[in-house]
């Protein structure tokens, strides 16, 4: 089997994806610290947050819908370029006298891009390999994504520390510049759908999803993770800080956990399991673990080696996931399934977010970090009662996926 880099089309894909990947793991700690600065407010830093996710989740569908219509490819060169505009202007901001108006709307109309990008990832992979080549290909462009968060924190705070975050979203602003130029010089396969309006396409889109149910109750155990995983995020800071040993636990975890989503990449280009999103969802359970112990303070060092499995799993799902997503659906409608997937995903964690801080002032942290536990052991582990998950089989030749028979 030839190697995906091996591939022209595959390789500039990759190596735009790589270059984007690093100026986007700069900007959340750049943002972080340039809004603070200017404006000393946390509530500053929550709206331009809002500005930026609220448009995502709004256009994801009909973001979706483009991309199946119009070709990915074109899609996400559009969508780069808004987004090389949006970085550009917040970074000029930054370098001189920030306006928190103008940062926000740019954010704005950076989270927009998004929502049209997104979409383009999966489409953009199927359409540059071969179907055996695919879950390597995915594997790859989860090490890059994760390596890329591993080291993002550190370069943000070089670049921060020697220019200012002004100059951590030129950055960015370029990376999006070159991706964008590396994809006008890629060929991806495209398969034209039927002209039908846009109410039509999405309705279309949702029946493909609705009609596995092996999709469907994956992204409910998906949805319900993300949702937890923001619950952990809101409120796992407190309990390492107040009853785990300080700061440096909460530092320890993250970096374990970005280790953990590495790792998990790297094993998901080497082990294929015969049925991979049983297998990976039940890996999704183990966030189960953390969760626990943070609600128990459990001993710092068991926390943090709970948290790096769980997210190896996690860097262990995603390849594998898309893998199994672009053989099993068809390529007109890949765009839109996949909208629909990180609608699920990204519109969980708000509600996480939300709920969290409530619950734990009327019943105390352990109380919301148990219930998320158990809701992620429950609807990740539960998939495995699913007919459909239980039956999705990888051929034990070809890796092509197929739906094997009771």
């Amino acid at each position: 089997m030839t190697h995906p880099l091996r591939v022209r089309p595959f390789r500039l894909l990759f190596l735009g994806r790589t270059v984007s990947a690093v100026g986007d793991a700069v900007v959340p700690a750049a943002l972080a610290l340039a809004v603070l600065r200017a404006t000393g407010s946390t509530g500053a830093l929550a709206l331009v947050l809002a500005c930026a996710m609220v448009p995502r989740l709004l256009l994801l569908p009909l973001g979706g819908v483009l991309a199946d219509r119009l070709d990915a490819r074109r899609v996400a060169i559009l969508a780069d370029l808004v987004r090389c505009l949006a970085q550009l202007v917040v970074g000029l901001e930054l370098l001189g006298q920030a306006s928190l108006g103008v940062i926000a709307v740019a954010a704005a109309a950076g989270g927009a891009a998004g929502a049209f990008a997104l979409p383009t990832a999966s489409p953009l992979v199927a359409g540059t390999v071969d179907a055996t080549q695919r879950q390597q290909a995915n594997a790859l462009m989860g090490v890059t994504a994760n390596a890329s968060r591993l080291a993002g924190p550190a370069l943000a705070g070089a670049l921060i520390w020697a220019a200012g975050p002004g100059w951590a979203f030129v950055l960015d602003a370029a990376t999006f510049a070159l991706s964008a130029l590396l994809l006008a010089v890629v060929r991806v396969r495209h398969v034209p759908m039927p002209k039908r309006s846009i109410l039509a396409d999405l309705t279309h889109g949702w029946r493909e999803v609705r009609s596995r149910d092996w999709f469907w109750t994956s992204l409910l155990g998906h949805g319900v993770w993300n949702g937890a995983a923001a619950v952990l995020t809101t409120l796992g800071p407190a309990v390492a800080v107040g009853r785990l040993g300080g700061e440096g636990v909460w530092v320890l975890m993250l970096q374990a956990g970005a280790v953990g989503m590495l790792v998990g990449s790297l094993l998901a280009a080497r082990i294929r399991p015969r049925r991979p999103v049983l297998v990976a969802n039940l890996g999704l359970a183990s966030y189960a673990a953390p969760l626990a112990l943070l609600a128990v303070a459990a001993p710092a060092p068991l926390v943090v080696v709970a948290y790096g499995v769980a997210l190896t799993a996690l860097g262990y799902l995603n390849p594998v996931w898309e893998t199994v997503v672009q053989g099993q659906f068809p390529p007109h409608v890949l765009a839109r399934v996949t909208s629909y997937d990180w609608l699920v995903s990204l519109g969980a964690m708000p509600l996480g977010y939300a709920l969290a801080p409530i619950a734990a002032r009327a019943w105390g942290e352990g109380m919301p970090l148990l219930t998320a536990g158990a809701l992620v052991l429950v609807a990740c582990a539960g998939t495995a009662a699913v007919p459909g998950v239980r039956r999705l089989t990888t051929a034990p030749r070809d890796g092509a996926l197929a739906t094997a028979a009771r």
